[in-house]
């Protein structure tokens, strides 16, 4: 199944270089191409691309804006470029619903596997990243005060997962630590996420963080 991209990205040389790289995948197509977050937002409702790789700092709409705006609408998916300087737009980003967080300067091999994860709904991607990134999010206070009252809508099982989660595990390695099938660790994913109303797996990391959560 080819996974369509759209990629957005204010730097030329940059983004000619990511789209080069994504070209390459024979399971990847890139379906378009923005140089702001006007134009991201525009095409991913023209297009409606499966992923949006989302450069956080754009000119006219930035990354945190248009990102909000593509997943409130449903549009795709967004995997978020970024620096890594863990300021205001990458928690941003993830406060908006962004599904994963990809180095800027990352290699080839790393990016596709990133695309890829993400488009299987793993947001889950790069732990020396992402684990980082829950972990700082937690623990400052742009990091909303979590009432541990909203496990009560869960299951015990999908409370494990959300533990699980929480430190950064992917659907594969949650479905082996839990002894379970890959796709069942998906349909509890799922549901805790509609249960509490969050955006993406990364939210749901974050909340466990917060409630320091842990998988026994």
């Amino acid at each position: 199944m080819t996974i369509r991209v759209l990629v957005a990205e204010d730097q030329s040389a940059v983004r000619a270089g990511l789209v080069l790289i994504l070209r390459s995948a024979p399971d990847i197509e890139v379906a378009g191409e923005a140089e702001d977050g006007e134009a991201a937002v525009r095409l991913a409702r023209e297009l409606r691309p499966d992923l949006v790789l989302m450069d956080v700092q754009m000119p006219r709409l930035d990354g945190v804006s248009a990102t909000r705006q593509v997943v409130a609408e449903g549009l795709a998916d967004v995997l978020v470029l970024t620096t890594f300087d863990l300021d205001e737009y990458v928690f941003g980003a993830l406060r908006a619903g962004a599904a994963g967080f990809l180095l800027k300067h990352t290699d080839a091999h790393d990016l596709l596997e990133a695309v890829r994860t993400v488009a299987r709904g793993e947001g889950m991607i790069a732990p020396a990243v992402t684990r980082r990134l829950i972990a700082e999010f937690a623990g400052t206070a742009a990091a909303r005060t979590a009432d541990p009252a909203v496990l009560d809508a869960l299951t015990r099982r999908e409370r494990e997962v959300l533990g699980c989660l929480g430190e950064g595990l992917s659907n594969a390695e949650i479905a082996g630590r839990l002894s379970m099938a890959e796709a069942t660790v998906k349909t509890h994913v799922s549901r805790l996420l509609g249960k509490l109303e969050l955006r993406s797996r990364v939210q749901a990391a974050v909340l466990a963080q917060e409630l320091g959560l842990r998988e026994r």
